[in-house]
């Protein structure tokens, strides 16, 4: 979920609609020892990457494990900024296959119509693709409008 920043005055809006005057309260039952004032060994004022590179130098201090996971692709950087705009549902496109997640839905259905037309008619294979739909309401449409036709000239 997006972060959603809010003024000082939503703040103290929100604060008061549930009856409390800081954040802070609202930790109130956790024992003063347990809390921190900062980040020990954690610098101030670093951007992200310099921030990724901080953690993955601490992350080799630890016992490392082979990872075969990404398949070779290592070492690069995404800034946070580019999975926040590439995430949003307006890019996404089922006619991409570099977004697996967006298509499978139509790609299930696709198989699912294929092996239901097959079953029902005997045929040994039967196609479909990612078009069909579109395809089929517009030769639909134009159907409708032959036959509405063809009745109205028969009327006459």
């Amino acid at each position: 979920m997006p972060f959603i920043p809010h003024s000082d005055a939503d703040v103290r809006t929100m604060l008061e609609a549930i009856g409390v005057d800081s954040i802070e309260d609202l930790f109130d039952e956790i024992p003063a020892e347990l809390k921190i004032e900062g980040l020990a060994g954690v610098p101030d004022g670093l951007n992200e990457m310099a921030i990724n590179r901080l953690m993955a130098e601490r992350a080799r201090l630890d016992e490392a494990h082979l990872n075969f996971a990404g398949a070779g692709a290592y070492e690069h950087h995404i800034p946070a900024a580019v999975w926040q705009i590439v995430s949003r549902g307006e890019y996404y496109s089922a006619y991409t296959p570099y977004q697996a997640e967006a298509s499978q839905g139509n790609l299930q259905l696709i198989y699912e119509y294929q092996t239901m037309m097959t079953r029902l008619t005997g045929m040994d294979v039967s196609n479909a693709s990612m078009y069909d739909g579109a395809t089929a309401l517009a030769e639909a449409i134009l159907m409708a409008e032959r036959t509405q036709r063809r009745n109205a000239k028969r009327a006459c």
